[in-house]
């Protein structure tokens, strides 16, 4: 009995000393594997990003460009990625409780993390031997959207599953849901749900309807696959948003009436456009805006540009050239630009850079930029032209500063300007080679002694000319440059034909030199942009209209009373011609300029509440058959006519 019971207690310590090394090795094996697992979730949370940021960055947002009411947005400045953000209390609670029904019913009771979606999805995969099966909550799609890729693997899930669970400690559901609907897609460039019900329904989130608001919900699955706008994306999508009204009817969220009123109600999907509205003045304010700010930050930045533009006067002005622009061929013209500032602020009102931005280059098949007469995207209002007569005005002001009057007598006969050529005017060319300059008069005659006032009213060249040589040629360009003119800078190629348009400037800029005898000699700079708010509504930019005196109140006042009298300018223009408004004589001033060979023709006018200029010709110059008087100034009269009734009526200062 002894014997056995040693026996026993030898094989126990023969067993024990063989079973030992295989536990210490199950021990070792059990640390490397717990070490080992510890290593492989550290590497797969290295740098991994905090949710912090979510408040200490700014999420992505399209620079939106307005009117100067805030009411139309005029163009919007968007990168890869389109979006309008917009806090949880201007969306719709109906979109709320649609995506929680459709994406995450479970939203407002897990942590984060839902486990039990979690592990039917993995066992799931499992059996199908591949990553397919989704279990995200609203908060780990929150994550996936902003912080990380939609690729199925470990790793990605892992970071995912820290991430979202460290968001919800740190966040409250409302925070959550407002960052997800501001950032999750719905197709093509359209992120967030105040972007995608613009787009899709031309309304604020705040507006939905129910039968909306379960479709853009429904979209969020899949965008690619539902997209409304391809026949068999737009019947899935129905067939969806079904889904996700049942879902809100099961949870109580809507009645059953509700529901199927909803799932009657037919979805008008607007086209998508990329809508531009004024396109020359707004591709002027982008330029400015992406040489100042830079294109990337303005295409995230979500700033609010408030420009001078007043779309009532913009779309009159549209149309107003739509319609006079169909008989211009009869004149050999096919372009026409217009432009109206306010003269007390500098503020554009209007710009129009051609007669359709969206039209065809004319003749057919001709090279935009080098021989077509009409190219539809060239701006012709901040395009140099030669203005012909209507720089004639500046060189008067600036005699007028010099002790000219409207009543001085000047001597309007033939004059060989060039001391070194024949006074007959016989000859072209002087004995050095330069050119004889003898300038004659639109209507080939010379009324001898005449006024100041007479010559400029009747826009006659010789006394142009000679008021030119009184002044000097550097004084009227100094002039002009303080008046606002920034294109007359080669100073020795004008000579004394710069009275008579030898220089090039800008429609813009011509018109917002005579704004300052509209104001009584002062000058306010141009202003496009009223204001510019960052997505926070912190003011970056602010228009400024500190004016500077130009000239004398006498001298503007003299040009007035010169360019309002219409009976001075009869005996050129004729008694009923279209500068003269009856019913605004006290109120109107206005000058044509014609270049030569009938290349250009422009009129501007101006009250002290506006002034508008107008432009009329051929982009690559070719001659028109009339001159100014009857091709520009009868679209400048139609829009005066349009809009002085919803302006103020106040006299010019004479």
């Amino acid at each position: 009995m002894l014997q056995k019971q040693k026996n026993r207690k030898n094989d126990f310590k023969s067993r024990k000393s063989r079973l030992w090394p295989v536990l210490r090795f199950l021990g070792i094996l059990f640390v490397l594997a717990i070490i080992g697992c510890a290593l492989t979730l550290l590497l797969l949370l290295k740098d991994l990003p905090r949710p912090e940021k979510f408040t200490e960055s700014e999420i992505p947002q399209s620079t939106k460009i307005y009117d100067r009411d805030n009411k139309i947005m005029l163009y919007e400045i968007a990168g890869d990625e389109k979006r309008t953000f917009v806090p949880l209390s201007q969306i719709s609670p109906l979109i709320q409780q649609a995506v929680v029904a459709a994406e995450d019913q479970n939203f407002y009771r897990h942590q984060g993390v839902d486990l039990k979606a979690v592990v039917r999805a993995i066992l799931y995969d499992f059996k199908i031997k591949q990553a397919a099966q989704g279990a995200s909550t609203i908060s780990q799609q929150l994550i996936r959207n902003y912080f990380l890729t939609s690729n199925k693997t470990l790793k990605r899930k892992t970071r995912e599953a820290v991430l979202t669970l460290e968001l919800e400690r740190r966040y409250s559901k409302e925070q959550i849901l407002e960052w997800y609907l501001n950032l999750v897609p719905f197709g093509s460039n359209i992120y967030g749900v105040e972007t995608a019900s613009q787009t899709f329904f031309e309304q604020p989130a705040a507006a939905l309807s129910l039968a909306q608001a379960a479709a853009l919900a429904a979209l969020v699955k899949s965008p690619s696959a539902l997209w409304p706008y391809n026949p068999k994306g737009q019947e899935k999508l129905i067939a969806r948003q079904g889904y996700v009204l049942e879902q809100m009817l099961k949870q109580s969220l809507i009645t059953k009436e509700e529901c199927e009123q909803a799932k009657q109600e037919k979805l008008d999907f607007k086209p998508i456009s990329h809508p531009i509205k004024a396109p020359h003045f707004v591709m002027f304010v982008r330029d400015y805006l992406y040489k100042k700010y830079g294109e990337g930050f303005l295409a995230a930045a979500g700033l609010k540009i408030t420009t001078t533009l007043d779309i009532n006067l913009q779309t009159i002005a549209e149309k107003e050239i739509q319609n006079y622009s169909k008989n211009l061929p009869n004149y050999n013209a096919f372009n026409a630009g217009l432009v109206a500032l306010e003269p007390k602020t500098g503020e554009i009102l209007v710009m129009v850079g051609s007669k359709d931005y969206f039209g065809q280059s004319f003749p057919a098949n001709c090279s935009p930029g080098v021989n077509c007469k009409f190219d539809p995207q060239v701006n012709v209002a901040i395009s140099p032209r030669q203005p012909g007569s209507a720089f004639k005005p500046i060189v008067y002001a600036t005699a007028f500063e010099m002790g000219y009057s409207p009543k001085t007598i000047l001597q309007d006969t033939f004059t060989e300007f060039n001391p070194n050529c024949p006074s007959d005017g016989s000859a072209e060319k002087d004995k050095y080679g330069l050119d004889c300059y003898h300038p004659r008069n639109y209507d080939g005659l010379f009324k001898g002694a005449i006024s100041v006032k007479s010559a400029l009213a009747q826009s006659r060249n010789v006394p142009a000319v000679k008021t030119l040589k009184f002044v000097g040629v550097n004084n009227a360009l100094e002039k002009a440059k303080e008046m606002g003119i920034t294109t007359l800078t080669e100073t020795e190629r004008y000579g004394l034909a710069l009275v008579l348009g030898g220089g090039e400037v800008k429609l813009l800029e011509l018109s917002a030199a005579y704004s300052v005898f509209a104001r009584d000699g002062l000058k306010t700079a141009l202003n496009f942009i009223l204001e510019i708010k960052d997505s926070k509504g912190n003011v970056l930019e602010r228009a400024k209209t500190a004016p500077l005196r130009i000239l004398s109140s006498q001298t503007s006042r003299q040009i007035n009373d010169i360019l309002s009298d219409n009976t001075a300018r009869a005996p050129m223009f004729g008694a009923n011609s279209p500068l003269y408004l009856p019913d605004y004589a006290d109120e109107v001033a206005v000058k044509t300029g014609t270049t030569q060979n009938n290349k250009d023709a422009w009129t501007i006018g101006y009250t002290p509440n506006i002034v508008v200029g107008t432009w009329v010709g051929n982009n690559n110059n070719t001659s028109m058959t009339q001159p100014s008087a009857m091709v520009s100034s009868p679209l400048w009269r139609n829009f005066m006519l349009r809009i002085l009734p919803q302006l103020p009526r106040d006299p010019l200062s004479r």
